[in-house]
């Protein structure tokens, strides 16, 4: 097996730049990296000249979130104030953001507690008591009583669950509403009860650039009638990053789908908010650093952080990174019309995330981290990886992707045969029979779509369990669509077993220097190499 050149002074090609940038070049001098690796901590020495694009330190939180959401309420964007929207015996239906975010769970009190608090504080005040609270799960799974309980509070959950404070349903046939369609025929369905309310309201988190918006309503409270529209093969193929809203051909149909929701709505407003990437509790921020800067306690941190996590089983390592919250810090809130409201939380979500990149990398190494939208106190399937590596990171950038047409993609994970038996049922099916024969996305809609959508079995199991709906593996699989055109291979580090990232389309490689000399000989002996690294998130601005 080849191995890595010996480590020397990085050369004037590749100068190091300013302390203070969050890009940097490895040399002889460079401390090992830190990689994720699913729920294990990789320490990883790296070839001379290898870019290292680290996070931006967290924005400075709003030092009264409590007060900048109250100002919010009052001075909204093209709307009258909160108030005004209000008088007594009006019905309201307030829809707030599910489980998948933020990534992970984030320290009480959660922001949408706070925002709701208010909100229901004013609702009072005006006499309005015919209230819902909805969590828009979409075809995701339906959150526990315990999980909402500590998204919203105490006293909200005590309040209205479970009459008044529930998930939505997307296969509640009797309580669903076509309002209308657009110019190219995309329907638009929401719940009875939103249609027919005076004011409908949403409570979102932008974590990232294709969250929130006409996306809020038009895909959270929407069944598989709506989402089959640009959740799909064809839709996904013209996007340019899914985190770039203007060249996003998803982002533009949920946004034709949701214009056409909030008309034939009576009254809408939204309250959207933008956290910054404080990801990590104090006894773990060392993880966002650039590691040439740790400190001894940061070094010791970390080596007890991977000594520990080393001796733990799969589950607990999962349930140690799933008990410790996130100190994320309320950046940005703004309340009224959904498109200039909008548009004020993307600038906050470019200002923390994108990272001024000069030019591609011929090979990408991304470590695949323990968190993903889809495994909130679950886990994270073969297919979650995958949809991590080729359908997220890929995507994570503006301009150009991150790493050149034809280039390697090398994720790090064990990815085992796993999968959450109660959440991922239609998962399980999905990877073993459908997979195996056909990787074709164009072909796995055609062929099965439609079955896994109307199954009666998921379709139970996600309306009285707690299972992601039955077409749900099949966005995963979609999603990853353009990462796959455009690499030319992607190379996974740490697998357990053969078989998995073969039905992927995957290679295997036994260790970091072993991809990256296969990746070398994939491309050039010269090639770029770039480590993305997560987490938190980020997002290569590539010039």
């Amino acid at each position: 097996m080849a191995v890595l050149p010996s480590l020397k002074k990085v050369s004037s090609a590749t100068p190091a730049p300013p302390a203070d940038t969050e890009v940097t070049y490895i040399d002889s001098d460079s401390a090992p990296r830190l990689i994720f690796s699913g729920e294990d901590l990789l320490s990883e020495r790296l070839p001379v000249g290898t870019r290292v694009i680290y996070p931006k330190p967290p924005i400075a939180p709003l030092q009264d979130p409590d007060g900048a959401i109250a100002y919010a309420l009052d001075h909204p964007e093209q709307s009258a104030s909160f108030r005004e929207h209000l008088r007594p015996g009006m019905k309201v239906t307030i829809a707030i953001d599910d489980i998948s975010l933020p990534l992970p769970p984030m320290a009480l009190p959660d922001i949408r507690q706070r925002v709701l608090t208010a909100m229901l504080t004013q609702l009072a005040a005006a006499g309005v008591d015919d209230i819902h609270l909805v969590v828009a799960t979409s075809l995701h799974r339906r959150m526990t009583a315990a999980e909402i309980k500590r998204m919203v509070g105490a006293k909200i959950f005590r309040a209205f669950w479970p009459d008044r404070l529930y998930n939505f349903d997307g296969e509640d046939k009797e309580a669903l509403v076509m309002v209308g369609a657009t110019e190219q025929g995309e329907e638009s369905w929401l719940p009875r009860r939103v249609v027919e309310s005076d004011l409908v309201c949403y409570v979102n988190i932008n974590l990232v650039p294709m969250d929130g918006g006409h996306k809020s309503i038009g895909v959270g409270l929407a069944p598989y009638a709506s989402l089959k529209y640009h959740h799909n093969p064809a839709t996904i193929r013209q996007c340019d990053s899914y985190f770039d809203p203007g060249r996003s051909a998803l982002s533009a149909a949920c946004n034709r789908i949701g214009r056409v929701a909030e008309t034939a709505l009576k009254d809408v407003f939204h309250v959207e908010t933008a956290l910054n990437n404080r990801m990590f509790a104090p006894a773990m921020d060392f993880l966002a650093r650039n590691e040439d800067r740790f400190s001894a306690l940061d070094r010791l941190k970390a080596a007890g952080l991977r000594a520990a996590l080393a001796r733990l089983p799969r589950a607990a390592k999962r349930a140690l990174f799933a008990r410790v919250p996130s100190p994320y810090g309320l950046i940005a809130v703004h309340a009224g019309a959904v498109e200039p409201v909008h548009q004020k939380i993307l600038e906050k979500n470019f200002a923390q995330y994108c990272v001024p990149v000069q030019g591609q990398a011929d090979i990408l190494i991304a470590g695949i981290p323990y968190a993903s939208p889809y495994s909130v106190n679950s886990i994270l399937n073969p297919l979650l990886v995958h949809v991590m590596g080729l359908g997220y990171i890929f995507n994570m950038y503006r301009g150009r992707p991150l790493v050149r047409k034809g280039g390697v993609l090398i994720l790090t994970h064990h990815l085992a045969d796993e999968f959450h038996p109660q959440h991922h049922p239609s998962y399980i099916d999905f990877f073993h029979r459908v997979l195996p024969e056909t990787r074709d996305s164009h072909t796995i809609q055609c062929r099965y779509e439609a079955a896994y959508a109307t199954d009666p079995s998921y379709c139970q199991m996600y309306r009285r369990g707690h299972a992601y709906h039955g077409v749900h593996p099949f966005y995963m699989w979609y999603w990853g669509e353009n990462g796959r055109a455009h690499v030319g291979k992607v190379i996974v580090v740490g697998a357990e077993n053969p078989h998995v990232p073969e039905i992927l389309g995957w290679e295997r490689a036994a260790s970091l220097t072993e991809a990256i000399e296969r990746a070398r000989d994939a491309t050039s002996r010269a090639a770029q190499i770039t480590l993305f690294h997560l987490s938190p998130i980020l997002m290569a601005e590539v010039q």
